[in-house]
């Protein structure tokens, strides 16, 4: 199989059962500052929590991507299509081109957490990933203490590949590590599998 281009731009909405994942757009501070002024959305992640002033250059380079040519990031908006509420975002990087490899990240307002809506929106983005991109391997990380996450990413197929064990400093200690992977053959055989 010849690998795809890893071009792709998301000008619409891309939909779920229950869910949009969309380009971030300027407006979007005051929802974004709701869960990432949070201590418990900050506590694994690498920043803080956010001032509104801080989301809002945030999303001054947010809202450019949502497209890739080769290496980048998509950025995207989680938002309820039901509702239009904006409850998280979902981030897909690819980090070597050549090797076609990929990360994904996330997180969401704690309100709207335990409702399957995360696990909705990273298993759309890989779908993106694999399906569109014509990527090899996908993984992600988290904090072993974050268990919604890894857990998530078990949900969704992807196996612990890593247990890194204090090998940094993150947020005055020492952190640990889970790093997780699907491959683009065991996500194809998944999704035939939940066709069935």
């Amino acid at each position: 199989m010849k690998p795809k281009d890893l071009v792709i731009e998301i000008t619409d909405p891309l939909t779920t059962d229950r869910l949009l994942l969309r380009p971030f757009r300027e407006t979007d501070a005051a929802a974004v500052h709701a869960y990432q002024s949070l201590p418990e959305v900050a506590r694994y992640q690498f920043w803080e929590p956010r001032s509104l002033e801080e989301i809002r250059l945030k999303l001054a380079e947010w809202v450019t991507l949502y497209r890739l040519n080769g290496e980048g990031t998509l950025e995207l908006a989680v938002e309820i299509r039901e509702s239009g509420d904006l409850i998280g975002d979902v981030m897909l990087q690819v980090t070597d081109a050549a090797a076609r490899q990929g990360m994904i990240g996330f997180s969401m307002h704690p309100a709207h957490q335990g409702k399957g809506y995360a696990t909705e929106a990273v298993g759309a983005l890989l779908r993106i990933g694999f399906a569109d991109l014509g990527l090899h391997r996908i993984f992600g990380r988290c904090d072993a203490r974050n268990d919604p996450s890894w857990r998530l990413m078990e949900r969704l197929g992807m196996r612990r590949e890593a247990h890194f064990r204090e090998h940094a400093l993150f947020k005055g200690g020492w952190d640990e590590e889970f790093y997780y992977a699907l491959l683009q053959d065991e996500w194809r055989h998944q999704a035939v599998a939940q066709e069935k």
